[in-house]
């Protein structure tokens, strides 16, 4: 994983709830705060964000977790850093040093994508009446920039920026959805407990777009995968051109 489980799910009750709701409160005051939290209880916690203890847990068990206790431990846990892309001191090599490092990204993708699944999957969103395209942080930026591109093309799919709201979705498919996952490390499934909801993602077809890996999740029937350069600040650029060049495809062969 390039980032934790920790900003994946409050940074999606961020960008899903209102500012004014309860969870989004909470949610707020635990990062801005994320330092001292290991030394505040359920009931200092509640009253700091003007809440009940009963909203704490159930906070908790809507990102996912059992309890308070596993969000301290989640806490403890997580770790935030940023990727410096350039340590020169000057603005101009940084800017030419990061724009090198995209463009080697971009050729990676060039070089290595599998053009003969980039065509079946074309072929899979042309057949499949239901389909549901997703990511996490920066990977559903491109989900939904597929949406908007295919979208123009005539086609109607379904995209969230929630990651709650995207698991409910695949969890409620059957063999009449197509999802496509959007994972630049393959790792989209391991945010969530999986062990009794296997037989479930079973139902519908699922395709991940992820780069090379080792093995992945029985339950995906299908990869479209690139070779990477698996840092931080790439990985939008090459899951972003994966994302048009299905676009530019599907276009190229179903136009209205």
């Amino acid at each position: 994983m390039i980032y934790g489980k920790l900003p994946v799910v409050f940074l999606s009750v961020l960008t899903s709830e209102k500012k004014d709701s309860t969870n989004h409160q909470i949610a707020t005051y635990i990062l801005e705060h994320i330092d001292e939290m290991q030394n505040i209880g359920i009931q200092d916690l509640a009253k700091r964000c003007h809440v009940a203890m009963s909203s704490i847990s159930r906070f908790c068990k809507e990102i996912g977790l059992k309890d308070f206790a596993q969000l301290k431990e989640l806490l403890a846990d997580s770790n935030f850093y940023f990727e410096e892309q350039s340590q020169s001191t000057s603005l101009q090599v940084r800017v030419r040093d990061y724009g090198q490092k995209i463009y080697e990204s971009i050729q990676m993708v060039e070089s290595s994508l599998n053009l003969k699944q980039l065509i079946s999957l074309c072929q899979d969103l042309y057949q499949y009446q239901r389909v549901g395209i997703f990511g996490l942080l920066k990977a559903q930026t491109a989900a939904m920039n597929l949406q908007t591109d295919l979208l123009m093309t005539g086609k109607q799919v379904e995209s969230y920026v929630s990651y709650f709201q995207q698991m409910d979705y695949i969890l409620n498919a059957d063999e009449n959805d197509l999802i496509i996952i959007l994972s630049y490390t393959g790792s989209y499934f391991e945010y969530e407990n999986l062990r009794v909801l296997q037989k479930k993602l079973e139902a519908p077809k699922i395709w991940m777009i992820t780069s090379v890996q080792e093995n992945y999740p029985y339950f995906v029937d299908e990869v479209l995968t690139f070779q990477s350069l698996q840092d931080q600040g790439s990985h939008p650029y090459q899951l972003q051109f994966i994302a048009s060049l299905i676009a530019q495809e599907y276009n190229y062969r179903y136009k209205i």
